[in-house]
């Protein structure tokens, strides 16, 4: 439950990262000052926002490739950035069961996706990202496994 709780707050913070650009440290910074969450919970979050902000431009190119018929950029912030979490979590976490990481990013859409459907995209996306990246289930897969060594 910790992590959930975690996860909701790296989103709240990817989304505002998302509108206004900023360093990263500054937005976690801001929103500590302002909430005050447990150390336990700000380690995750941590991770979270700052792994996603310095992988960002693999993780996009990645939602890009599978999302069929979609573009990133035309996607709601909201699904945009629990789909970056989920790639993050499923290529640079190793102690996250690649299950978990779609189940929670899939929850997360349940609770703040833009609509009825979010769960249905973020599961899909994330779910042929796993198949074909880490996995290497398609043409291509392996390639991108060999840019970090996964």
């Amino acid at each position: 439950m910790k992590r959930r709780q975690a996860r909701e707050i790296a989103l709240q913070i990817l989304y505002q990262l998302d509108v206004n650009p900023v360093d990263p440290v500054e937005a976690l910074e801001l929103y500590w000052r302002t909430f005050s969450p447990s150390l336990e919970l700000r380690d995750f979050v941590e991770r979270i926002v700052k792994g996603v902000s310095q992988h960002r431009p693999r993780i996009d190119k990645l939602i890009d490739r599978y999302a069929e018929h979609w573009r990133l950029d035309r996607m709601d912030r909201v699904d945009r950035n629990i789909l970056r979490m989920g790639v993050f979590e499923l290529l640079y976490c190793d102690d996250i069961p690649m299950k978990v990481a779609i189940n929670e990013a899939v929850e997360l859409g349940k609770k703040f996706g833009s609509a009825d459907d979010s769960k249905g995209f973020i599961n899909g996306i994330l779910d042929r990202i796993a198949k074909t990246v880490l996995e290497g289930t398609e043409d291509g897969g392996e390639g991108e496994q060999d840019m970090d060594g996964r």
